[in-house]
């Protein structure tokens, strides 16, 4: 029984496949305006979740538990 070749070169993630695509379709400032929306919207959501976190922390205060 033979051991199966192993590859010399790793297989692009699908990060970086769908990163090749992007940059086939998308102009720099296309690519661009289009992280920082992600970006923001990572950002809203983590300022989301530190809201509801205080929150309850203040709901667990004020009960005195």
């Amino acid at each position: 029984m033979q051991a199966s070749p192993v590859r010399a070169t790793a297989l692009p993630s699908f990060t970086d496949a769908l990163r090749a695509v992007e940059s086939l379709l998308m102009s720099g400032g296309q690519r661009t305006a289009r992280r920082n929306a992600w970006t923001s919207v990572l950002e809203d959501r983590r300022r989301a979740k530190d809201r509801v976190e205080a929150q309850r922390f203040y709901e667990r205060s004020a009960n005195g538990s």
